[in-house]
């Protein structure tokens, strides 16, 4: 079985999620089925590229962070409703604390996420900055 993170880089690097050709519900992640009709056929289910924009909805400030990311503490982590519709939780990067507010237009990133330990390959993905 391929690795979750794997698995997922396309949506991870290129912000890619799904569009129900029923009701044109946009989803991302990825999903195969609709939760607003219930089409569901994976095959049917079309790939839609995202903007990357969007709005801060509420966001916080992470004081303790899991093994291996406590260097980058302290840091912001907001929901943001993207354009397209769905909804999702990114570190916010490159700001100021008070620059941070709900209602507040980022943009998608595409930044270095973790290390691994011993054989040093790096993960990246995305992570937002303020729209300036």
């Amino acid at each position: 079985m391929i690795p979750r993170f794997w698995r997922e880089i396309p949506s991870r690097y290129n912000l890619i999620g799904t569009k129900c050709p029923k009701c044109s519900t946009i989803f991302f992640p990825p999903k195969e089925i609709c939760k607003r009709c219930r089409r569901s056929s994976i095959d049917q289910m079309e790939k839609e590229k995202l903007s990357g924009k969007g709005t801060i909805q509420s966001f916080t400030r992470v004081h303790e962070a899991a093994n291996g990311f406590d260097e980058i503490t302290p840091y912001y982590l907001a929901l943001i409703e993207l354009d397209e519709g769905p909804t999702v939780m990114a570190q916010i990067v490159d700001c100021m604390e008070e620059e941070l507010a709900i209602g507040v237009r980022v943009k998608m990133a595409f930044r270095k996420v973790s290390q691994e330990g011993s054989s040093g390959t790096i993960h990246y993905g995305y992570k937002f900055l303020i729209d300036k």
